[in-house]
């Protein structure tokens, strides 16, 4: 199948894999909905703690599992696990490592219950999912990320994996949702982001003081394509952003997400 048909989607929240929740909804069900009209779809998220893994019968991947990815001069192990939602037979890929996602039950998910380790675990999330398309050899038209948990995904593709045959090329779509983090990044996220190999200039938007989740979207929307309104209620700020760097805008579809406007907003790029 030619890549013109493939969808890549990056995802901070999947139902049925944690409490449901609208981002999470949206995320499952605009996949499957894509893949119903003849696209080839590969979906990611976080291997959060909270998953019950023998239930969702996940497995690990070992031959795309076994690369360090190494953040702020310490080794981790990407471990890449897999599942399938029964209704769209659709896979998903699971990003794990023992260091930023918990392996026993927790009350909440990771980025809100050790929201400290959240500017590494954005590195890694995002650098993960990366690795493994490229093990993959799957070279996706389009890439889609959704939550703010994906949103350095944008900023590696164009900075760190602009020539890379598989990714570098990809039209990439940032969803925003209304779901946000309270607070700001540790202080040395830019810091972190410098010895990943970003360059200054690229990261300029961030600023100089610590980072909250208004600047992390910005910085998102300034490295994609377009953006999609994915909530109803989301900063006006982000919506003038978007439109003062003329990024194309797909405003809010409402809960249910209408899969054809948003095939034809793809591909529209």
């Amino acid at each position: 199948m030619s890549n013109n048909r493939r969808i890549l989607y990056i995802s901070q929240e999947i139902t049925p894999y944690l409490k449901a929740s609208a981002l999470g909804q949206m995320c499952q069900t605009l996949p499957g909905k894509v893949q119903e009209k003849g696209f080839e779809v590969r979906t990611f998220m976080p291997k959060y703690g909270c998953i019950n893994e023998r239930r969702n019968q996940l497995h690990e991947v070992i031959r795309l599992s076994g690369i360090n990815l190494v953040i702020d001069d310490t080794d981790h192990p990407l471990i890449i696990k897999v599942a399938t939602l029964q209704a769209s037979r659709m896979q998903v890929y699971f990003i794990d490592n023992e260091d930023y996602f918990q392996h026993h039950a927790v009350s909440d998910l990771e980025i809100r219950e050790t929201p400290e380790e959240n500017d590494e675990r954005l590195i890694f999330f995002v650098r993960g999912v990366m690795e493994t398309v490229r093990k993959l050899r799957w070279e996706p038209e389009t890439i889609h990320c959704s939550g703010w948990v994906t949103a350095l995904a944008p900023l590696y593709i164009r900075k760190q994996y602009a020539d890379d045959p598989t990714i570098g090329k990809a039209k990439i779509v940032y969803s925003i949702f209304d779901d946000q983090f309270d607070g700001t990044l540790d202080p040395r996220f830019v810091e972190k982001l410098i010895a990943d190999n970003i360059i200054p200039e690229d990261i300029a938007i961030l600023g100089d003081q610590p980072v909250d989740c208004l600047t992390l979207n910005k910085l998102a929307i300034a490295h994609s394509d377009s953006v999609i309104q994915a909530s109803k209620d989301i900063p006006q700020e982000l919506i003038d952003f978007a439109n003062s760097l003329g990024k194309p805008f797909l405003p809010y579809q409402g809960e249910t997400p209408d899969a054809q406007a948003v095939v034809d907003f793809y591909e529209s790029l």
